[in-house]
């Protein structure tokens, strides 16, 4: 369990799109929960129906990633910069 929350801010001085460590990840996470389409408005009655459509969503892309539709690359991780 977490005892404190950390705020991530952009760095002083900087302007334009600028990577923050966890933010990025999270958000990249949301995009891919976007591209299904169920999940791009909230529609759902209950809470639980909403947080099972979001764990199926997950699950379709995890497993589209341990066997790749033919004809589709392989995922890998791109090299950190």
């Amino acid at each position: 369990m977490l005892d404190s929350v950390e705020v991530v801010r952009r760095p002083k001085g900087k302007k334009g799109w600028v990577r923050l460590p966890i933010r990025w990840t999270v958000e990249r996470t949301f995009a891919w929960l976007q591209k299904c389409r169920r999940l791009s408005v909230d529609r759902e009655k209950s809470t639980r129906s909403a947080e099972a459509m979001i764990r199926l969503a997950m699950i379709h892309v995890m497993l589209n990633r341990l066997h790749p539709k033919e004809g589709q690359a392989e995922f890998c991780y791109r090299e950190a910069a």
